[in-house]
């Protein structure tokens, strides 16, 4: 079955604020093109990771990052090339390699064959976040549980990684609560009308979508999506 559509969705300008450049750990872990450098590693990626996040059909290029880079999961979801011995890979953020030092990663078996030797077993890389190939618009998924009163939300499907996600109550953007499993929790009741939110990227491009309720278990697309970075 298809996502349901969003009543209505806007693209609005990139907002340049303290919030989004400070220059914090975590905006310098979520930065598109800053080359990190430290050791892969590889696991069996054959479950759902940290980030909450189901396989796509067929993927096997997946990573977990190490818990700085991690970001309470504000890397969830993003896009990072790998480059090592043998060759590169581009691989998406599922999870958290919680014995990963800053700079390391853990990639899936078919990611850590394309930049070395399996045997090899661990190996020196380089690597950055990119955009994700993506297509379509930004998705959204409210988790199993979610009602009027409580709800957590999910972004997926982004092309750059999210940095924060608004909900509009009362003539003001009210700001959802990251938890580390990569879901947004609401801080007071949503009611059981549409859904107003405001959606931030790090590297400050910000997307409207009005979601046409709360439906526990339930993903929603959008209509617009980021721009490439």
């Amino acid at each position: 079955m298809r996502p349901a559509t969003f009543l209505r969705s806007a693209i609005i300008p990139p907002l340049l604020s303290w919030s989004a450049f400070a220059g914090d750990m975590e905006q310098r872990a979520n930065a598109l093109g800053e080359t990190h450098r430290g050791r892969a590693t590889f696991y069996d990626a054959k479950r759902m990771g940290a980030c909450s996040l189901e396989p796509g059909p067929g993927e096997q290029l997946v990573a977990a990052t190490n818990r700085t880079q991690y970001a309470q999961s504000g890397t969830c979801g993003a896009c990072a090339e790998v480059e090592g011995p043998k060759g590169t890979a581009r691989v998406r953020i599922t999870d958290l390699c919680p014995g990963c030092k800053v700079g390391d990663l853990d990639l899936s078996r078919d990611a850590f064959a394309r930049v070395a030797p399996l045997g090899k077993g661990r190996v020196p890389v380089r690597w950055r976040f990119v955009p994700c190939d993506v297509q379509g618009p930004l998705h959204y998924r409210f988790k199993e549980g979610s009602t009027r009163w409580w709800a957590a939300l999910q972004v997926r499907n982004h092309r750059v990684p999210v940095q924060k996600v608004e909900w509009w109550k009362g003539g003001a953007w009210v700001e959802l609560k990251r938890k580390p499993y990569n879901y947004f929790i609401t801080p007071t009741a949503m009611g059981s009308g549409p859904v107003r939110l405001r959606v931030t990227a790090t590297d400050g491009q910000v997307r409207e979508d009005t979601l046409p309720a709360i439906r526990a278990g339930r993903t929603f697309a959008g209509e617009a999506q980021f721009n490439g970075g």
